[in-house]
């Protein structure tokens, strides 16, 4: 007899103590969903209304915020629907518009950052040709390729992970992946590694790209003190965030590998939740205290409306 289905609805891991503290994770992720959507909104709004944040570097800031606030938008409702309902199922075609609205999100965040080292570069190593280079239809070309790559990779991972018939239904995450998804199959599923290989391997160029880009930063800026200190204060919210996305990544690449099986379970689900929570919570914050112009302007807009 074939077991081989097409489920229509799978179930998700649910949370240690959910039945006995649910109400406490739901408040809890409700304020840090709540916090998340306010400070990238507010980035937003300050740097659209803002004449003089009109600039590329606080264009792609303002990028930035909106991807923060898409990729969120891709997991708290639904974890807060599942927690306060006590039912952690999802149905497979919202599975894979999950999974394709938080990963796309992940992808569109280090485009994003590739975009951002090549604006600072241009900026600190060729500060006369700047606004030359970085023209509105320069940026708007960027933009696309911000939200356009990561769409088209994603796109075509959840067609693939689509097409696959499934012997499982559970899903060992608190929220969709693709990769999760493939597990379940009981078909060959060498193209969906091939797919999987090529955009790690885009993804882990572009990453090169971005430490390359700051090495020769840093190396342009020994012999100037401008230029220094343009690079503290511009340059090193961009490297956080690169940080904060490459390792935030890298344990979510991990509870991939690693079932909760293989590490203990509170542990898992903390990796697991790290780059739904750590990017878009605390880079607006780093972009806010340590970028003078978006400071000054925050507060001169809270008082405006005051």
């Amino acid at each position: 007899m074939d077991n081989k289905t097409y489920f229509a609805v799978y179930t998700l891991m649910e949370p240690r103590g959910s039945k006995s503290y649910r109400h406490i994770y739901f408040t809890c992720f409700l304020a840090l969903y709540a916090f998340i959507l306010v400070m990238n909104i507010w980035l937003s709004v300050v740097s659209v209304l803002d004449r003089a944040l009109h600039e590329p570097m606080y264009i792609f800031l303002c990028n930035l915020c909106i991807n923060y606030i898409y990729g969120a938008t891709g997991f708290y409702p639904k974890f807060l629907h599942d927690l306060i309902l006590d039912s952690y199922v999802i149905p497979s075609f919202m599975c894979g518009l999950q999974a394709f609205v938080i990963y796309s999100s992940a992808m569109c965040e280090c485009t994003t950052l590739t975009v951002m080292a090549f604006d600072r570069h241009v900026a600190i190593c060729q500060p006369l040709d700047y606004h030359s280079k970085l023209t509105k239809n320069t940026c708007a070309i960027l933009l696309v390729f911000c939200w356009t790559v990561p769409f088209i990779c994603m796109f075509i991972g959840v067609v693939l992970s689509n097409r696959l018939a499934v012997c499982k239904y559970h899903i060992d995450k608190l929220y969709c992946d693709n990769w999760s998804i493939v597990k379940l199959s009981c078909e060959s599923v060498v193209i969906n590694n091939l797919m999987a290989l090529i955009v790690s391997l885009f993804y882990i160029c572009l990453t090169v790209l971005i430490i390359v880009s700051y090495i020769k930063l840093i190396v342009a800026c020994k012999s100037s003190l401008e230029n220094r200190r343009k690079f503290w204060q511009t340059c090193v919210p961009h490297l956080f965030s690169l940080i904060n996305c490459s390792f935030t990544v890298f344990f979510d690449a991990m509870c991939n590998r690693y079932g909760s099986s293989d590490v203990p379970e509170n542990v898992y689900v903390v990796f697991a939740l790290l780059m739904l929570i750590f990017p878009p919570l605390f880079n607006p914050l780093v972009y806010v205290l340590k970028l003078k112009e978006v400071r000054k302007r925050s507060l001169k807009t809270c008082v405006n409306i005051i």
